[in-house]
């Protein structure tokens, strides 16, 4: 066996993978003029190395549990004009996870609250910072179950950890004071300590409501709104816009077909 395919095999062991595929062609490109030995290796093992954030990254994302996978990129600010595009554009740097920031974003369904706070995990996520989503319902059910299965400090601890937690939809279904109870344990172990970033299509005034407990939802916003951002879209619904622009399209069709 010759060197070279030695040399492959030694690779495909360490698995240095990409430095394996990129090897053939490089080999090709540098064989006019051989560069010196340490722009080579520099070259190829920081080639591995961004593969391997890249598919670190990928895994964090998949682990995350996103309901979607769009990017800030993607929103449309311009349908969306009561958004300050530069405050998101400096939320992307991430540097409100270094200061223990939270974000809030309030308002109507349909706005783009969850495809912003989607498109900040993701930002995250590349940056390999570990996140979790999920849903204000389905994270009390979570609290619940492990309450009473007297495992509730693990899951606490394990909620705690994530350097961001996006808690989606608070305010879309009541919660009792059990449950209330519990999201303030969390959210109080959270505090100062790890970012949050929560959507909400309620008003801070009737958080009471939503949570049958005024002193209890006082306690947790409290701690939310504490060094948090809070940005409140005031634009009309991206699912109305989608669904007009659909019924456009069925009519242009029917148009069509009768001519």
């Amino acid at each position: 066996m010759s060197n070279y395919n030695l040399l492959l095999k030694n690779l495909e062991k360490l698995e240095l993978n990409k430095i394996r595929n990129l090897l053939p062609n490089y080999l090709d490109e540098v064989a006019k003029k051989p560069p010196h030995l340490i722009e080579s290796l520099l070259y190829l093992t920081q080639e591995e190395i961004k593969d391997l954030n890249i598919r670190a990254s990928e895994g964090i994302i998949k682990a995350a549990g996103f309901p979607f996978r769009k990017t800030i990129e993607e929103f449309d600010f311009e349908f969306q004009e009561s958004i300050n595009r530069e405050e998101i554009k400096d939320l992307t740097t991430l540097r409100f996870l270094e200061n223990k920031e939270n974000i809030l974003f309030v308002g109507s369904p349909g706005v783009g609250k969850t495809h912003l706070a989607v498109g900040l995990g993701i930002k995250s996520s590349l940056s390999r910072n570990s996140v979790y989503f999920i849903s204000c319902h389905k994270l009390i059910m979570k609290l619940n179950k492990a309450h009473k299965e007297n495992r509730l400090e693990k899951q606490l601890q394990h909620l705690a950890g994530y350097k961001l937690l996006i808690i989606d939809e608070i305010g879309y279904l009541p919660i009792d004071k059990e449950g209330t109870n519990l999201l303030f344990q969390l959210i109080s172990r959270r505090y100062m300590n790890k970012s949050t970033i929560v959507t909400t299509n309620i008003h801070f005034s009737k958080w009471g409501e939503v949570f049958n407990d005024e002193m209890l939802a006082n306690a947790i916003l409290d701690r939310l709104i504490h060094c948090s951002h809070i940005i409140t879209i005031t634009g009309k619904s991206y699912r109305l816009k989608n669904a007009s622009i659909k019924l456009l399209d069925q009519k242009n069709n029917t148009k069509l077909k009768t001519n």
